[in-house]
């Protein structure tokens, strides 16, 4: 064993894991993303460490990241701990910000593998689109579900959602007592998390989330991804 490689490559795990950027052009972090790039031992290293520690990595852009791989439950969110984090107290109201996350992706992305060259989105927009898409759906529950469970998961989302006002003041807070402070809570959230920038109104999606969009999302396609293709 290459103590040296070693090393090199137990520092790539722990700067990605506590969220560093490794890239060509990320300052400070390039050399490792070379060592990375061009020496066969530390790729083999990394790859093994992180599957070691149930993580998956995406290379985008000439830079590296890395997301939990399913049911890790020392790096990733479980719905308690996301639910936590929002501030949210039932799944009913989870399930709506999932929902939501899933058209501020459709806002940039047709499908994911095809980018809409879209450079920013805003609360507004994403209302329209989480009100398009959800109207749509239940309108036609009978061709796009297929028991009773989705049914009522649906209905539960749009309950929630539709009883809401669109906004409760000129400036959005996340908040739940209204449609866009829910969207603003998915949005921080993203922010938070290194997938989102924001630069006063307007949200931009960041290479981070890229990656994590065209790989991790399009090779974990779920009931959710099926339903609204169908949709569509």
């Amino acid at each position: 064993m290459d103590e040296k490689n070693l090393e090199k490559a137990m520092d790539i795990v722990t700067m990605l894991i506590g969220g560093e950027e490794i890239g060509k052009n990320s300052e400070g972090n390039r050399a490792l993303y070379e060592e990375y790039s061009s020496n066969p031992q530390v790729y083999d290293y990394v790859h093994k460490m992180l599957k070691k520690m149930n993580m998956v990595m995406y290379e985008y852009n000439d830079s590296l990241y890395i997301t939990a791989g399913d049911h890790n439950q020392v790096f990733g969110y479980s719905n308690a701990d996301i639910r936590k984090e929002l501030g949210l107290k039932v799944n009913r109201e989870l399930y709506l910000c999932y929902f939501i996350v899933y058209q501020i992706i459709s806002c940039f992305y047709s499908d994911t593998s095809g980018y809409n060259f879209t450079e920013y989105i805003k609360i507004e927009g994403i209302i329209a689109s989480v009100d398009e898409a959800l109207e749509h759906i239940i309108s036609n529950l009978e061709i796009f579900v297929e028991n009773k469970t989705e049914e009522h998961s649906f209905e539960s989302i749009a309950l929630v959602w539709n009883e809401l006002p669109a906004a409760t003041e000129e400036t959005v807070r996340a908040a739940k007592n209204s449609k866009a402070g829910y969207v603003k809570l998915v949005l921080n959230f993203l922010v938070d998390q290194k997938i989102m920038a924001q630069s006063e109104e307007r949200y931009y999606l960041k290479d981070r989330g890229k990656a994590l969009i065209e790989n991790y999302f399009e090779e974990n396609k779920g009931r959710l991804y099926q339903i609204m293709q169908e949709g569509e």
